[in-house]
């Protein structure tokens, strides 16, 4: 966005990942989104496919891969897809678009949640998102009932976005979860409350996938080997 004239942005970054291939000594190379080599990673550590991966942290990334193993060159970028279709629905700052999954699975659904929880944080400014995480992440292991009403709500946002997520990918068979909102116990409540909220509302749905949390390892190194994997 801010490379500026056009012409230059098509000379000089449109061929970027060719003129690196070329520096490299032409080893094999291939551009994919990060969601999609995350939900790779997840299907070659499940040794399964069917695989909806979804990171949740300063954004919401996504991936998927098919019943077949194969990475379809989708647009899963369901962080501008509509999870809350109500007109009052909270709007992303970037695109303006309302109810969209940045708002309610990812650092950003944490900060909207902390004044509606009764939590104050004067020392951290509002658009600090990454550090009043990690003091919700404190607040949590405290024991404070405020934080952990912060991570059931998000979980009724995964549970309920899990189930409009099959009328897309009605073939999903694991669904991968990972990213910064899930570290410490409240990824476990948000887990939990999601299972409960798929359990008691669409029973059927809750039947046919599994969720799937990496290890921490996976977590560090699985996207690496799994791309690995991409280029022939």
């Amino acid at each position: 966005r801010g490379v500026e004239p056009r012409e230059r942005f098509e000379r000089e970054v449109a061929p970027m990942f060719e003129r690196m291939r070329e520096a490299w000594g032409g080893i094999p190379l291939r551009i994919e989104n990060d969601g999609d080599v995350t939900a790779l990673a997840g299907a070659v550590a499940l040794r399964d496919n069917a695989v909806l991966g979804l990171a949740m942290g300063s954004s919401l990334a996504a991936g998927y891969v098919d019943p077949e193993g194969r990475i379809q060159g989708w647009m899963n970028e369901l962080a501008f897809a509509p999870l809350d279709y109500r007109p009052d629905a909270a709007a992303d700052e970037w695109s303006g678009d309302r109810g969209v999954g940045a708002n309610y699975l990812s650092q950003q659904a944490v900060g909207r949640l902390i004044p509606l929880a009764g939590i104050a944080m004067p020392e951290i400014p509002e658009a600090d998102l990454p550090r009043r995480l990690v003091r919700v992440q404190e607040l949590m292991r405290q024991g404070d009932a405020r934080a952990r009403r912060i991570y059931e709500t998000i979980g009724r946002y995964l549970g309920y976005t899990v189930a409009h997520a099959f009328d897309f990918y009605p073939d999903i068979r694991h669904v991968e979860i990972l990213g910064r909102v899930m570290t410490g116990d409240g990824g476990r409540v948000i887990l939990d409350e999601a299972r409960r909220v798929l359990d008691a509302e669409f029973p059927e749905l809750a039947e046919r996938f599994s969720f799937y949390e990496p290890s921490e390892r996976e977590k560090r190194h699985g996207q690496a080997a799994a791309a690995a994997h991409l280029p022939a």
